[in-house]
């Protein structure tokens, strides 16, 4: 186990306060318009302290959004030792998002998404990069495998596919009455796209 000297372990205490402190800003007022004087005057810090920490406050949203997939992607993962037909993946999928939604709240939830999407992400990203969608990937491969959906299926576009789709459809029918019934459709018609021609 790596020792973590003190002033290593204040440094990482002060970027967790900062951490919480701009997700309750982000919570309270959106991306856009968080105050980084709230968020440092809330942590207890310097000005430019936040800037040292996180460049720009999609920086914080950034590190949350590593966090949040490794998360998910470890609850996933406990899920994928019980089951492994596709449906029930599928639905889990949609479940732990739907759980991230919860967790963040609409305004970070969109926020969230809005930057998950943005031209602006750092160019090194790849698709590996992202746990969840590799192991959806993996998943739709095993099925694949199994005959259970069609041999041309392509498994990562699949995944690729199935959560922009599921991230579309929450951002938009956040409060819509007919938002569980529309999920739904989603993941019957997902399943079905995958399927062997008759």
């Amino acid at each position: 186990m790596v020792e973590v000297s003190a002033r290593e372990a204040k440094r990482l205490q002060t970027r967790e306060r900062l951490m919480g402190a701009a997700i309750a800003e982000f919570k309270r007022s959106g991306l856009a318009a968080a105050d980084v004087a709230a968020i440092v005057a809330a942590a207890g810090v310097a000005h430019g302290t936040f800037f040292f920490h996180f460049p720009t406050k999609e920086h914080v949203l950034l590190e949350l959004e590593r966090r949040e997939e490794e998360r998910i992607a470890k609850q996933f993962r406990q899920f994928l030792k019980t089951q492994d037909d596709l449906a029930s993946v599928l639905r889990e999928v949609a479940r732990l998002i739907l759980g991230l939604e919860r967790r963040l709240g609409d305004v970070l939830f969109k926020d969230f998404l809005a930057l998950h999407f943005s031209q602006t992400r750092p160019p090194a990203e790849d698709v590996q990069d992202h746990p969840l969608i590799v192991l959806v990937a993996e998943q739709i491969e095993l099925a694949r495998g199994r005959g259970d959906i069609d041999s041309a299926v392509t498994p990562m576009n699949s995944a690729v596919y199935f959560l922009l789709g599921l991230y579309a459809l929450l951002i938009t029918t956040g409060d819509w009455p007919t938002r569980d019934d529309l999920l739904d459709d989603y993941l019957t018609r997902t399943l079905r796209s995958m399927q062997p021609p008759a």
